[in-house]
């Protein structure tokens, strides 16, 4: 299994998540804060932009991360309107710059992110979910951005992130009515790759699928995960462009030489991330 202190993530120094690495090269990152349905408050956008900067600077032996919430009742419910009760404008300001920082955090990240949504996914809960790379969820599990029904709107990607999965007409009918939704609906819209009958079956086939991930090239996947979000951001010629520039980044690889030698070897390859 992956060493947690290896991969310069010590568990212990984050108040609001919990680490864990159940499966070689697999890490999941728990939103903590089960007492109050893992509602994002200052604090856990700073340990959320902590940790994946930090997975952004040295991956280490981490190839794959599952992003869930504690326990069966929710994903994460939102932004923490008990702490934000009587805030400045200042204060607000100062702690939504926190959770700026925190989405480009998650979506920046290099390694790949299954989101694995075990219940509500409220308002910045969402958007923490439309930030991962793709999502399984419980069939029990609800989504909104309920933002425009507190005078403010979503600030932390949802526009940007829901608009892309979902698309620009769906997207402006879920942000401006502020409609919770399913997981069956969020499935069939694009938001979600697959739905799954209890939260045991969920993290079993997210942990499947991030061992699946974890064990092809790292820098394979890392280049085609990049490709990937920054061609859709480009016309077509310039994302093939990119595509080529990010696949000459492996040929002198000795993982692409071993994917090959392994190949003919009729054996499973070896990847070493190098």
């Amino acid at each position: 299994m992956t060493d947690l202190k290896a991969a310069g993530l010590l568990a212990a120094e984050f108040e609001t998540l919990h680490l864990s690495a159940p499966r070689d090269h697999v890490v999941v990152v728990q939103l903590h804060r089960p007492d109050v349905s893992n509602a994002l408050n200052t604090q856990m956008g700073r340990d959320l932009v902590r940790c994946f900067e930090e997975v952004a600077l040295d991956p280490g032996a981490i190839r794959c991360i599952v992003l869930t919430g504690a326990g069966a009742k929710a994903f994460c419910a939102g932004g923490d309107l008990k702490e934000r009760r009587g805030m400045t404008d200042e204060a607000w300001t100062r702690q939504h710059v926190i959770f700026e920082r925190m989405a480009r955090a998650i979506l920046d990240c290099p390694v790949p992110i299954v989101g694995a949504v075990n219940g509500a996914a409220y308002g910045g809960g969402c958007e923490i979910a439309a930030a991962c790379d793709f999502l399984y969820a419980v069939e029990t599990a609800r989504f909104a951005l309920t933002e425009v029904t507190l005078g403010i709107m979503p600030g932390a990607g949802g526009t940007q992130t829901l608009a892309r999965a979902v698309g620009e007409r769906r997207a402006k009918e879920l942000i401006l009515t502020g409609r919770p939704f399913s997981a069956a609906e969020a499935a069939r819209w694009g938001l979600v790759n697959d739905v799954f009958a209890d939260t045991d079956l969920l993290m079993e086939a997210a942990l499947s699928t991030a061992a699946v991930i974890a064990r092809n090239a790292p820098i394979s996947v890392r280049q085609a995960k990049q490709s990937i979000h920054r061609g859709l951001q480009m016309s077509l010629g310039d994302g093939l462009t990119f595509e080529i520039e990010a696949y000459n980044r492996m040929v002198p690889t000795e993982d692409r030489h071993e994917g090959v030698l392994a190949f003919n070897e009729k054996r499973r390859p070896v990847f070493k991330g190098r």
